[in-house]
């Protein structure tokens, strides 16, 4: 039995995706060793910088290593991006004291974080066509079948990525309401090949996005990476699963992605897109 949903009047902005960010997550290490200038608690905040600081020139080199476009300039542009990256700490793996034999009491921290370029190079560079390959960072292009939607309509959502992803499809409805679309009771599988266009609902899905109430600022949002998404609390709501979680808690998990530390250049692509829909 088909699930219906809600919107009823759709208007996106003159763009498909009103806010989408390109991050990387990995694991890193930062480790320091007290001394007649430094006491425990700069020590900690020492090591904990030098861990940011890898996690800035690993991510760097991975996406060094991992991009392949003719244009050099191009490529040194998006490694600068990456350089001067934000870091965001999404939780610390291990941290501890210990004796080293020759400088004594020593501090050592290992974190997963999330490293950000800086958003006014990647804004330049986000419409630029040759970092739509395969090789370029984790893209996810999203939109819908049209920009104005009226009652009884029903609403189609596409997806293309530059490589293979994980996805969460989630929908915010004006009252705060969140669904996830996909994976969903019907279609387990939130697994997508690079290049392909998908339509959701399609396949296996049991739900219809049948334009009603409620009614105002609405949004469609999408989490993807190049790894398994961490998992969310949910519970069935018919075609589709209700996400019990808080708005904020549900980005913070989907990041609690599970990286498997076979080499230093181990690292998960992340990108996250939003549009917002406005009903009447």
């Amino acid at each position: 039995m088909k699930k219906s949903l809600f919107f009823i009047f759709i208007f996106i902005m003159l763009c498909s995706i009103c806010f989408a960010t390109q991050s990387t997550i990995v694991i890193s290490e930062g480790s320091s060793c007290m001394g007649d200038d430094k006491s425990r608690k700069q020590t900690e905040q020492v090591a904990l910088e030098e861990a940011k600081r890898n996690a800035i020139e690993q991510v760097a080199t991975y996406v060094k290593s991992k991009t392949e476009v003719k244009n050099l300039e191009l490529k040194k542009d998006l490694i600068q991006a990456y350089s001067q990256a934000k870091v965001k700490i999404l939780k610390e793996v291990e941290k501890g004291w210990y004796k080293d034999p020759s400088t004594g009491d020593c501090y050592r921290i290992k974190i997963q974080a999330e490293v950000i370029p800086d958003e006014d190079a990647m804004k330049k560079l986000s419409n630029v066509e040759e970092l739509d390959n395969p090789t370029a960072p984790l893209k996810v292009k999203t939109w819908t079948d049209k920009k104005r939607y009226k009652k009884s309509d029903r609403v189609k959502i596409y997806l293309k990525g530059n490589k293979p992803f994980y996805a969460y499809v989630i929908y915010k409805d004006a009252n705060g309401k969140l669904l996830q679309l996909l994976p969903n009771p019907y279609r387990q599988d939130n697994y997508f090949n690079g290049g392909v266009l998908y339509e959701i609902p399609s396949g296996n899905d049991r739900f219809e996005l049948d334009v009603s109430p409620p009614f105002g600022e609405e949004e469609l949002i999408v989490y993807a990476s190049t790894n398994k998404l961490g998992d969310l609390d949910v519970e069935t709501a018919g075609g589709v699963y209700k996400i019990m979680s808080k708005f904020k808690e549900v980005a913070e998990k989907t990041r609690g992605i599970k990286i498997v530390e076979k080499n230093s250049g181990s690292a998960s692509e992340f990108f996250e897109s939003k549009i917002k829909l406005d009903t009447e």
